[in-house]
């Protein structure tokens, strides 16, 4: 069953996903994403074997045997109506003279020729007609016999009459001389260097034209089965009234020693029209208006794409793949002898480059809708599943078209839409494996994660107070319209034909050149049989009909420059040849004619071994570039411990601890490092398979104080700096070499919060403590010194976040066990503290529980009481807004939100807001997503008492959706607002599908259980068998996504311990976090991990974030004080 998306009867037809062919698709595509080498060595190596012939198949020489170059002009040479009565602008009459097969080269066959030619024009020894003007002597009336004189007088080197005549001869290479063909002992060495010969009137001896049926070898003609002595005259010309009259007489003076085969009865001759014609500003502007068009529209759709690693080398990729088709495509038609010389060479790219974009950018935008947290190998096989289908029914259409029109157009166009269909067939080949793999591994580079969020961001995109009604184009161009291209390659294609066949036809009215094209494919049809049946006694090699189609159009301009000096076509009668064959002669065929070109038997005696060589040296460069560029990347199978249409993957770090983790930090570099209780310090390089060492293991390193208090991790300079009891050691990642150790005052109370702060004058930014006594503590390592300061109130510190935005002051909040909050900002090196009075007066209660939450892309705080939550300005410490929840478990809430952005008003908005938290009597996880109730409407952080446009939706209207998990277990959010957590396995009793349903007011829309499934417990089952590890997505306001997946293998022996609960977790890169179990640890990840120093959530790129301690850049979107902070360098 077919689906059609709106009824538009231009969007394409996509097949269902349970359709056979689409389910083929959909595999290729997943293998071949997670084979990425070995498909792209496939494409290379296909593409090496076509694209290194071409050179030697092509050559701009028309006497060689090889194929012909289009160039910058329209040529062609084809048969008019029999009912034009217009008179032909020359006559062209010829006799063929054979020998044995392929023998036409003997001396006596050359000889026997020259006699004619003698017999038909008089002598012609040293043949040289031009005469001074005042000698001439012309006949004064018609007479059938001319003097030598009179005759040489007519030529028209002397001047272009009613009467001229010129002629080409073979026999010319031996200037028409008996004696100089008798003493030449090398007949082919003279034919192959005087090919370039010009006559008297400046007209190249070409092979083409003094020889039918032609061998080549090495690019040097080896022989030929005729020769053709061509008489071209104008109407009123004695000369060719002479040889219409002396060429019967001769056929029968001359039956004594050969035979003759004359014309046959009923069609003594056709009328030719020959056409060399250069391109006109008119074309060059055509060709230009449409490179120019298909420019735009590759620029255009490459600006709509927010998804791409490098747009410039997408760009790359683009112009390869199409450039990759059109050149196998020459390649092809070479080999089959198609001539593609006839259409300007600037005509062939751009059918081919507007055919192409649609299927590439089709197939990118499929990339792009689905699911952002899938798997890159699931990814590319849906979006290649869905569309390829779509690209091969528009290739099979675009081939059916083409055979159509190659049946009535002319040949030379004939020729072009056989070279389109070829280069829409490779084109489709590369797409599938070429472009494919390459854009498997940019989405593996950047996983393509913002791509949804940037179609919702753009839905909401704030509009004008009074929007005036917008037009269709101005709707398409902003992208609110979807511009359909599924017929436009095709539009062009057709264009492009009817222009060229236009071009050989625009002299013809409408009618007629409609009747022209119908009756087309009869003559041609007509004009084989004829030929077949007048020349099957001689065996010609060429029939007179097909040599007349392959003169060069070198000898077409060269003949115009004579006769019409400034048109560019000219007419012909040409009468069927006189066929002479020596008597004597053995017509049997010798050898059969040669299947493909001289050129390819030539490539392959002399290329062969080269040819081998330079394939296999290709394929293996591009396999080692490959492999040196994206070693970090490239994957040739799927990690076998991934089920098929998994988003989710868990891999084991063990053999590290020998007593449980106690402390995990990660970086967005894939540096992870543990504290055990075993006394264990170990960095894993998680990026690469996992390698780890021990810090500290070398006898030169200083001695580690345990226990560890608190571990963070600079992720700019890669410093990892380790909190003991009584001092702070620093560890390079990178360079693997201590920094300065710097002492603290020991025994004082545990630490709350320990981070580095945002000091750019220094190599090693200087260090955060804060303990639970309200005692913060500056470290300042490189200069070995440390201040501190006391919060004014004296109690314990129950929670505190903070705000380090670069180039800005660190903002510490904290809530007391009183239910104080205080604001506390650094001032140079000192500290200035505020009172936060944000809750207002009926949410108080007395010596409530408050924590907090740092938004650093908002520069805003979460005030967290039980029921409560305010969302508390850094900046005016007031509340724009208090959320209402269910009672919340202490410090158990997180939040995370779409990137903000800037609206008119100059307030940061938000497209969705969402806090997750732990109720307190269930223990289910509640999450609470607010979004706008309008689409054209955002979130806005404005003052709520001041004056909004229509385009802020307040707090206070925002749309609440709420779902619950049962049974979380320890999660984390990712960057990207994807959930992750690690839990228990739910007995089956409890929980039929591992998460329970709201009332049915807050519902889950669409919820897509991916992965659900389920495990009996036995009781045998080792205890850590009882863990799983889930995700949880509503990414965009799409489907909701819920997947699960043992946490330990059946298979996997990784020496857990005894597990009572689970350890510490932590964010490990974008995609991923690392969770302690017992002694080892897991590391989930959703999706493919990409390991980068830059950060994951660009302001304005749309990406959820979520409240991090982590340094991060300033947030470029909100207001910030007029005087920067400063401190002495």
């Amino acid at each position: 069953m077919v689906d059609f998306y709106d009824g538009r009867t231009t969007e394409a037809p996509v097949l269902e996903p349970s359709h056979p062919l689409r389910n083929a698709f959909t595999r290729y595509g997943r293998y071949a994403a997670s084979h990425v080498l070995s498909t792209l060595l496939i494409s290379v190596a296909v593409a090496s074997v076509l694209l290194y012939p071409f050179p030697f198949l092509y050559t701009s020489d028309f006497t060689n045997g090889a194929s012909s170059l289009p160039r910058h002009v329209w040529t062609d040479a084809h048969l008019l109506d029999d009912k034009v009565t217009a008179e032909p602008d020359v006559i062209m009459r010829s006799i063929w003279i054979h020998g044995s097969y392929f023998q036409a080269l003997k001396k006596d066959v050359l000889l026997g020729a020259l006699e004619l030619q003698d017999e038909l024009l008089g002598p012609t020894i040293n043949f040289s007609p031009r005469q001074q003007p005042d000698s001439l002597e012309i006949p004064a009336e018609a007479t059938k016999f001319l003097t030598l004189k009179q005759r040489d007088s007519l030529h028209v080197v002397n001047g272009l009459t009613n009467q001229s005549w010129f002629f080409h001869s073979p026999l010319q290479y031996w200037s028409c001389s008996s004696d100089l063909l008798e003493r030449d002992h090398d007949i082919l060495a003279t034919v192959n260097q005087r090919k370039n010969q010009p006559t008297s009137v400046n007209v190249t001896l070409r092979h083409s034209i003094v020889f039918s049926g032609k061998r080549f070898e090495d690019r040097r003609l080896v022989a030929a089965d005729a020769l053709v002595i061509t008489l071209i005259h104008r109407r009123d010309s004695l000369v060719g009234s002479i040889w219409q009259e002396r060429v019967q007489t001769l056929a029968n003076r001359m039956a004594h020693k050969w035979k003759v085969i004359t014309p046959q009865e009923g069609r003594p001759s056709q009328l030719y029209e020959f056409q060399f014609r250069l391109m006109s500003k008119v074309d060059a502007i055509l060709l230009g208006s449409a490179y120019l068009l298909v420019f735009i529209y590759f620029l255009f759709s490459l600006s709509k794409l927010r998804a791409v690693k490098s747009k410039v080398g997408l760009m790359v990729t683009v112009v390869a793949q199409i450039g990759l088709a059109i050149i196998s495509s020459f390649t092809i038609c070479a080999i089959l002898k198609i001539d593609l010389s006839r259409i300007p060479r600037l005509g062939y790219p751009v059918v081919i480059f507007s055919m192409s974009l649609e299927n590439i950018f089709r197939l990118i935008n499929a990339v792009i809708l689905t699911p952002p947290e899938d798997s890159t190998s699931n990814r590319i096989g849906h979006a290649f599943g869905e569309t390829a289908t779509i690209a091969l029914a528009s290739v099979a259409q675009n081939l059916l078209i083409l055979f159509g029109l190659a049946r009535v157009v002319s040949s030379g166009v004939s020729a072009f839409c056989t070279f389109a269909a070829i280069a829409i067939v490779f084109d489709f080949f590369y797409l599938s494996t070429f472009f494919l793999t390459v854009l498997s591994v940019d989405v593996r580079r950047t996983e393509l994660s913002d791509a949804l969020a940037k179609a919702s961001i753009r839905s909401h995109t704030p509009s004008h107070d009074n929007p005036p009604r917008q037009s269709w184009l101005d709707s398409m161009l902003q992208g609110k319209i979807a511009m359909s291209t599924r017929i436009a390659g095709t539009v062009v294609m057709i264009g492009f034909v009817l222009i060229a066949q236009w071009h050989f036809f625009e002299n013809d009215s409408v009618s007629k050149a409609f009747r022209r094209l119908i009756q087309m494919t009869h003559k041609h049809n007509d004009s084989r049989s004829a030929q077949s049946s007048l020349l099957v006694e001689v065996h010609q090699a060429r029939s007179p009909t097909s040599w007349l189609r392959l003169q060069d159009h070198e000898t077409a301009r060269e003949v115009i420059n004579i006769i019409k000096p400034a048109a560019y076509s000219y007419t012909a009668r040409v009468f069927d040849p006189y066929i002479f064959v020596l008597k004597g002669s053995d017509r049997m065929l010798s050898a059969h004619e040669p299947l493909f070109s001289p050129a390819i038997y030539d490539f392959v005696r002399h290329q062969l071994t080269p040819f081998f060589v330079t394939t296999l040296v290709v394929t293996a460069l591009v396999r080692l570039l490959m492999n040196y560029l994206l070693w970090d990347q490239l994957s040739e199978t799927e990690d076998i411990n991934t089920r098929p249409n998994s988003m989710l993957r868990v891999r084991t770090l063990y053999g590290g601890h020998q007593l449980d983790v106690a402390l995990l930090t990660a970086s967005s570099t894939g540096h992870l490092v543990s504290v055990g209780l075993d006394r264990i310090i170990r960095v894993w390089n998680i990026k690469d398979t996992g390698r780890d060492y021990v810090l500290g293991a070398d006898e030169n390193s200083p001695r580690i104080p345990f226990p560890v208090l608190a571990i963070c991790i600079e992720d700019e300079n890669n410093w990892l700096a380790l909190l003991t009891m009584d001092r702070v050691l620093l560890w390079n990642l990178v360079d693997l070499r201590w920094g300065p150790s710097i002492k603290v005052e020991p025994y004082r109370h545990k630490p709350e919060v320990f981070f580095f702060g945002n000091d750019d004058c220094t190599t090693i930014p200087s260090l955060i403590l804060v303990r639970r006594d309200g005692v913060i503590t500056e470290l300042r390592p490189e200069l070995g010194e440390s201040s501190s300061y006391v919060i004014p109130e004296e109690s314990a510190v129950a929670s505190v976040d903070a705000l380090a935005e670069k180039a800005f002051p660190p903002k510490i909040m904290t809530s007391t066990r009183e239910g104080q909050v205080h604001l506390i900002t650094q001032d140079g090196y000192d500290w200035v503290s505020s009172a936060i009075n944000a809750n207002p007066s009926q949410f108080m209660k007395e010596r409530e529980f408050i924590s907090i939450q740092a938004l650093p892309e908002l520069s805003f705080f979460l005030v967290i009481r039980s029921q409560t939550v305010d969302l508390v300005d850094s900046q005016t410490h007031k509340a724009i807004y208090t959320f209402k929840v269910d009672p919340i478990l202490p410090k158990s809430l997180k939040a995370f939100h779409s990137r903000p952005r800037r609206m008119r008003c100059g307030s940061v908005a938000l497209w969705s807001f969402t806090i997750a938290y732990l109720n307190t009597y269930t223990r289910d996880l509640v999450v609470q997503t607010y979004s706008p109730q309008n689409e054209d409407e955002s979130l806005c952080f404005c003052d709520p008492d001041s004056l909004t446009r229509k385009t802020c939706c307040p707090w206070k209207r925002a749309k609440e959706t709420r779902r619950i998990i049962k049974n979380p277990g320890v999660w984390l959010a990712l960057p990207s607002g994807i959930m992750v957590g690690v839990r228990k396995k739910m007995p089956p009793k409890q929980s039929m599908n591992g998460y329970s349903h709201p009332p049915p007011s807050t519902q889950f829309n669409g919820l897509r259980n991916r992965r659900q499934i389920h495990h009996t417990v036995s009781p045998s089952q080792p205890p850590h068998d009882d863990w799983e590890a889930w995700m949880f997505s509503h990414f965009g306001g799409k489907k909701d996504t819920w997947e699960t997946t043992p946490l330990c293998l059946d298979t996997e022996d990784d020496g857990h311990l005894f597990i009572t609960s689970l350890g510490p977790m932590a964010n490990a890169g974008s995609s991923s976090i690392a969770v302690g179990l017992s002694n080892v640890i897991k590391i989930i990840t959703v999706g493919h991990e990409r390991f980068e120093t830059e950060d994951a959530t660009v302001p304005g790129s749309g990406l959820l974030a979520i409240g991090s301690r982590r340094r991060k850049g300033p947030s470029s979107l909100r207001a910030k004080p007029s005087i920067p902070f400063k401190k002495c360098c």
